[in-house]
């Protein structure tokens, strides 16, 4: 695990225990993308501030355990948002804004998905699908060897099936235990959760 990642000591946590699936896109898939509905477009943000992205991220990855950025440095984390290979792209809805990707091409010429997510209540409205065209569609539109994404069992349940109906290919899957800090104030969902010891 990552040094930012470690729990303090002494500090209280609970447990998730987690399949994480990695996926893999070779070449630009042959289709056509649904189209965004009226309003929304999705915007490049070349120099995102750094509570302007902590609100975004924490906003949109709450309901799915996204909690270690949110224990990442400010300066470590403004440092990564500063790299020029670190690229945000914010969707806004009649000028709200309603959820975000991240590619990083510090692996190129593979270009990894870091994040891609939608604010709660921009859920449910025929715009995950659409954005994750985008974020492909960007990828692609430079001579890219490849592109990856990560999900895992803490994520939404259409996101695996998503990824997969894009045309992603699963490349291999690892269980973790995460070690989450009480002090972020994530509810841990029940499936998630250690099996009890027996008695």
């Amino acid at each position: 695990m990552l040094e930012y990642a470690r729990v303090r000591p002494g500090e209280s946590f609970d447990r998730a225990c987690v399949t994480v699936t990695f996926l893999r896109m070779d070449r630009k898939p042959a289709r056509v993308w649904p189209d965004l509905p009226p309003g929304a477009v999705v915007e490049p943000v070349p120099r995102i501030g750094l509570a302007a992205y902590r609100d975004l991220y924490d906003r949109v990855g709450q309901p799915w355990l996204w909690w270690l950025r949110r224990i990442m440095p400010d300066a470590m984390l403004a440092r990564l948002l500063a790299d020029p290979a670190v690229a945000v792209h914010v969707l806004r809805v009649d000028g709200a804004v309603a959820g975000f990707f991240e590619l990083d091409a510090t692996a190129w010429p593979d270009v990894n998905l870091s994040y891609f997510g939608l604010l709660p209540e921009a859920i449910g409205r025929g715009l995950g699908f659409a954005l994750l065209g985008a974020a492909i569609e960007r990828v692609f539109s430079g001579p890219v060897r490849g592109m990856t994404v990560n999900t895992c069992t803490a994520d939404h349940p259409r996101a695996l099936p998503n990824y997969q109906r894009a045309g992603f290919r699963v490349v291999r899957r690892i269980d973790e235990v995460w070690d989450i800090p009480r002090r972020l104030g994530f509810t841990v969902p029940d499936h998630l959760r250690p099996a009890p010891r027996p008695a």
